[in-house]
């Protein structure tokens, strides 16, 4: 009995009770000897198929521990894409000063909206960015198939985080430096005219004094009112979601009216001296990266490096109207004959630009430094084919600060405020500050409003007021951003 299966010693007393049964039990008790060893190997089938079903369940076994594994994974991931979309619709929403749908995971039927339905633009970036989930509704349901071997069941990719979930909101520029980065892939080419008025006063005493408040020599009172109009072509590309270049190429049209009225000269009436310039302004390249991923209530940090050529026609290149007067005083206007429409001098500018949505605002700014190259061997062009030695002359450096604040007034509208200084320093020649260099400081107040007349094409208008006397008195500038 040693090597009798468990299913032998089951069907044994069935055997022994038929035996006893049957009128030849004698017969079939004899014969019972040489009939049992035949049913030893008859038994080996039965173990078999126990260990194979034993086998099997804990197979199952393992593979329901390897789906409910799977299933907690799937479930984490789920939650950490709905979170990222989350702040992606709050974040959109409070830069447009609307209410957005929030989808919170439902493991049963998926995403659900649990906030009141959004209007229709809204909708369709909550439909997109719901079917943008599906894979991972349809990854968690395979995992709970036991059906399926384990290699099928292993996780399956469920997506990735949208990629707009870390771009700063957008707001309504009023600064030359924009605070949203160009989308991977798109193109942006952004047509501006930007129109300026500045009126200054200035007052020139040359001569000596024999007494106090009595002057003997020349009161020269001049009023310089100048007026731009400088049109730009810009071009941005978003080489990643976070890096982004940039180009400009301007075309500038100035001119100046200068009013003279010199005292102790035997005449009363004003003299007028007009100049005017037009062409190419200073070709512009830059390249900006988003340092982090902020969110709603969370900050933006945008790094950026631009540089300014002198592609624009300069001061010095343009004749002046100076044969000594310029160091004497004595004859000439001292004034260009022609405007300039560049600077004149290669920079450098890196700044740093922030944005902290808030709702239901958004807090922004930046700040920057300019470095001017210094140039060498400069020479002024004068009348009659003369020309001026002055040496090796560097502008003075500029540290730029702005702030502001942008609201979203519906899906389309949005206002910004904000105010911009800018400190210049002084002029250097040979090394030394040059004759008549001084500090100065401009700034202004900026008001600012954007329309979106649909996802490609937006309109955007900004009005700055200076609020200093360096600073031009009134500034407006129209932008197009169209997207490709």
């Amino acid at each position: 009995m040693k090597g009798t299966s468990p299913l032998n010693l089951m069907l044994l007393p069935m055997a022994i009770a038929a035996g006893l049964s049957s009128p030849n039990s004698a017969q079939a008790q004899q014969a019972a000897p040489a009939t049992a060893p035949p049913a030893v190997p008859a038994a080996a089938p039965g173990a078999s198929s126990l260990e194979d079903l034993q086998r099997q369940i804990n197979e199952q076994r393992l593979r329901l521990e390897q789906t409910q594994q799977q299933l907690q994974v799937q479930q984490q991931e789920l939650m950490r894409l709905q979170g990222a979309l989350n702040q992606e619709i709050l974040a959109s929403a409070r830069a447009r000063g609307a209410t957005a749908p929030v989808l919170v995971p439902s493991l049963n039927q998926g995403p659900v909206m649990v906030s009141p339905p959004a209007p229709a633009a809204q909708g369709a970036v909550v439909a997109q960015n719901a079917a943008a989930s599906a894979p991972a509704t349809t990854a968690v349901a395979a995992a709970q198939d036991p059906a399926k071997p384990p290699q099928e069941n292993a996780p399956q990719p469920v997506g990735q985080a949208p990629e707009s979930d870390s771009r700063p909101p957008e707001v309504a520029q009023i600064f030359d430096q924009p605070g949203v980065l160009t989308p991977r892939g798109k193109f942006v080419l952004e047509p501006s005219v930007q129109y300026g008025y500045s009126s200054n006063d200035r007052v020139s005493l040359v001569g000596y004094t024999v007494i106090p408040a009595i002057l003997i020599g020349l009161i020269d009172v001049r009023q310089v009112k100048t007026t731009t109009a400088v049109t730009t072509l810009t071009g941005r590309y978003g080489l990643t979601r976070r890096f982004e270049l940039e180009g400009k190429l301007p075309y500038v049209y100035i001119n100046g009216d200068t009013v003279s009225r010199e005292i102790f000269t035997g005449t009363a009436q004003d003299r007028v001296f007009n100049a005017d310039g037009n062409g190419m302004g200073d070709v512009e390249m830059t390249a900006r990266y988003q340092i982090n991923e902020g969110a709603a209530d969370k900050p933006f940090y945008i790094g950026w490096l631009r540089y300014k050529s002198r592609t624009g026609r300069d001061l010095f290149e343009v004749v002046t109207d100076c044969v000594t007067r310029c160091v004497q005083n004595t004859t000439g206007t001292g004034l260009p004959l022609e405007l300039p429409t560049g600077s004149g001098f290669e920079a450098v500018q890196p700044g740093l630009t922030w944005l902290f949505p808030s709702d239901p605002v958004v807090f922004f700014g930046s700040l920057s430094y300019l470095y001017n190259f210094e140039r060498h061997n400069v020479q002024r062009k004068l009348l009659l084919g003369q020309t001026e030695e002055l040496g090796n002359i560097k502008a003075g450096d500029i540290i730029g600060l702005n702030l502001g604040l942008g609201l979203a007034l519906n899906e389309k509208a949005a206002i910004s405020i904000g105010y911009e200084m800018n400190s210049i320093g002084k002029t250097e020649q040979n090394g030394r500050d040059a004759p008549g260099s001084v500090r100065i400081t401009l700034a202004s107040l900026l008001l600012g409003g954007t329309y979106r007349f649909n996802d490609h094409v937006s309109l955007n208008v900004a009005l700055g007021a200076g609020v200093t006397g360096d600073t031009p008195d009134v500034s407006l500038t129209a932008r197009v951003p169209i997207t490709f």
